[in-house]
């Protein structure tokens, strides 16, 4: 090769990744510290960030607080650009979780709260589920077309990129850790069985339409909401750091990006 002079394929290989996250809070990392986008609640050292510095990528960070999956194409809280807007034929990477706000799953989590033990108050399973219809595994089974069709979207969008879907997390351990945690140990149950609902309709639809799922679930069991604070990754519904209720903690969102790495790698 003659001085100075250097190939397409070698430029293009001393590039770095170009890195484009989208999603809920669950990427976003609401509260934690450095905060670097208010209305969406983002994080400097949320888990696309961490991965991004183990990756050496650089990352587009559109992931926003509250977002739902006709967010990624339209404008959230009527200002927020689409996500969408962010992809490219350039993207080589890009990380999306999604799910938790379409399905309700905050609003119902915060809704099985009991102060006093059982049976002064009312479960939340027992409400959610009366008449023999599950109302939380209803909602995950009518967003799956959605999300397929989101993940077909990306692909069209960012063609030579690779997708990984990220899963929700080991929020609470079997029969919970009442009154730590004030969630009944039926609810604590339904509430874990019902993310691991919406685990599955996740993976099974990155299967279905091309992108790779990266469980978080298993790596944070023993890292959930009843976990000791220097092990916790997820916050129950009163933080213990500068994070949300039900949503991952610092640590947590270090080890997240630690394991989406790893994926990407």
């Amino acid at each position: 090769m003659l001085a100075g002079l250097v190939s397409p394929s070698v430029a293009r290989a001393a590039d770095p990744l170009e890195y484009v996250a989208l999603g809920d809070s669950s990427a976003a990392g609401p509260l934690i510290l450095p905060q670097i986008d208010l209305p969406c609640l983002r994080s400097a050292v949320n888990y696309p960030h961490v991965a991004a510095a183990k990756l050496g990528a650089d990352l587009t960070d559109v992931t926003c607080s509250g977002a739902v999956i006709p967010d990624f194409s339209g404008k959230q809280f009527g200002f927020v650009p689409p996500q969408y807007n962010s992809l490219s034929p350039a993207t080589d990477l890009v990380t999306v979780a999604i799910g938790g706000n379409d399905t309700g799953l905050v609003a119902a989590a915060l809704s099985c709260i009991n102060l006093l033990p059982a049976p002064a108050g009312a479960s939340c399973k027992e409400r959610y589920t009366a008449g023999g219809k599950d109302q939380l595994a209803a909602r995950i089974t009518a967003t799956a077309p959605a999300f397929g069709q989101a993940l077909d979207r990306i692909r069209t969008l960012a063609p030579n990129a690779r997708i990984l879907v990220t899963g929700y997390g080991t929020y609470i351990r079997p029969n919970g850790c009442y009154p730590q945690i004030p969630v009944w140990p039926v609810d604590a149950n339904y509430l874990q069985a019902t993310v691991d609902r919406l685990n599955h309709m996740l993976a099974t639809q990155s299967a279905q339409h091309g992108a790779t799922y990266v469980d978080l679930r298993t790596p944070s069991i023993g890292h959930d909401a009843c976990a000791p604070i220097t092990q916790r990754w997820l916050e129950g519904l009163i933080p213990t750091s500068d994070a949300a209720p039900l949503h991952p903690s610092r640590r947590g969102m270090a080890a997240f990006g630690e394991l989406v790495a790893a994926a990407a790698s």
